[in-house]
């Protein structure tokens, strides 16, 4: 490529976060800009990677003396970060909940210690900013405003990804490029990785993921339909009464994601036990489609938490996502613990990550709860 000619979107940040996780002490600037021009090509323009490296400190870089730079979540973890005996935790059964914020736990995990996640991560990051949060707690606006009712039904609080910039698209692809290069070494080969998405940010999570090394398999479709979209022109609804501005939500895309296996999958399955994706039974296999309703009032009692998935959908498929029905299960996003809930009732340890306080005491209380509610028992 000749020097000046415009470059593919991402293409330096991606060869700067790579060359990072490959330094965890840290890096001069001038190596960085000799090995970004070794992985694309000389015409990469050394101010270009130093405007990356300065616009995106200390949010993703942590700068250090003699103008070396370090991946933000390794930052000190070569003096001995805080160890993970430290972290508050409540056990459940073979339920661990722990009160940590999930890069900074990563960064000390054993590697080759998880052998499945599934999570619903905190998509756009803005509205789980602790100003956001207050507003939601406290009811009144936000990016969590929604009217308060839709054709005669009381609307439950959303997050309104429409109203992400630019710049919090670009911040969600560092944040989850940083989670996927830090999670990445936790898992064992062949371990499975299934995020809640939707269809506005879905691209941007999976491109992440996918520049950490880990392999795309596809989605998982939860067929449910819910509030977002189907509505019309906001100030013009009478004039154009018969146009959707968006199409009505019928499903969510859940991102599935594996680990490079080691060798074939039957190698795979009988080193780590994983590789694949466990039968409903011997004549059905396991399938990317899962009908769901929404969660119900009864369960939301149990545990209020705005993005609440229903018990019903994260059994089925909490159990799929260890082929032998053996291995550890870890949310690192739990919000309330119900995928450690769904986890437990089928038979699996997990591990749950959160850093807010509240949701954290929250899940605490929720767990044993969730874990014994009967979704097919009166509502």
């Amino acid at each position: 490529m000749l020097t000046g000619t415009r470059r593919p979107p991402g293409e330096i940040r991606d060869a700067v976060l790579s060359i990072l996780r490959a330094h965890p002490s840290g890096v001069s600037v001038s190596a960085i800009i000799d090995e970004a021009r070794r992985m694309l090509d000389d015409g990469v323009r050394e101010s270009s990677v130093r405007s990356y490296l300065r616009l995106n400190t200390p949010r993703l870089f942590h700068r250090l003396a003699r103008g070396q730079y370090q991946l933000a979540g390794f930052a000190d973890a070569s003096k001995g970060a805080t160890n993970t005996d430290s972290y508050r935790t409540a056990v459940h059964g073979n339920a661990t909940l722990i009160h940590a914020d999930c890069l900074d736990w990563l960064k000390q995990c054993m590697p080759n210690s998880i052998h499945a996640v599934v999570t619903d991560p905190p998509y756009g990051l803005v509205e789980y900013s602790p100003k956001e949060q207050s507003k939601l707690r406290k009811g009144k606006g936000g990016v969590w405003r929604l009217p308060p009712s839709f054709d005669g039904v009381r609307r439950s609080p959303l997050p309104r990804f429409t109203v992400l910039s630019p710049a919090d698209r670009a911040g969600l692809g560092d944040f989850f490029a940083q989670w996927a290069a830090m999670l990445a070494p936790a898992l064992v080969p062949g371990a499975n990785i299934v995020i809640a998405s939707n269809p506005l940010l879905s691209y941007i999570v999976a491109g992440a993921l996918a520049q950490a090394g880990l392999e795309r398999r596809g989605e998982i479709a939860r067929l449910v339909t819910t509030m977002r979209g189907g509505d019309r022109p906001k100030g013009a609804h009478e004039a154009f009464a018969d146009v959707s501005v968006m199409p009505r939500s019928m499903w969510e895309p859940w991102l599935v994601f594996r680990k490079p296996l080691e060798g074939r999958v039957q190698d795979n399955l009988r080193k780590w036990n994983t590789g694949g994706f466990r039968r409903p039974s011997e004549t059905r296999p396991f399938g990317d489609v899962i009908r769901s309703a929404p969660t119900r009032k009864a369960e939301r009692a149990l545990a209020p938490h705005p993005t609440l998935k229903p018990q019903s959908f994260l059994r089925q498929l909490v159990r799929g996502v260890l082929p032998l029905g053996e291995g550890v299960v870890l949310d690192p996003f739990c919000g309330a613990g119900s995928t450690l809930a769904a986890a437990t009732r089928v038979g699996y340890p997990s591990i749950g990550l959160e850093k807010d306080p509240e949701y954290f005491e929250l899940a605490d209380r929720a767990i044993p709860q969730l874990v014994g509610y009967d979704p097919n028992g009166s509502c």
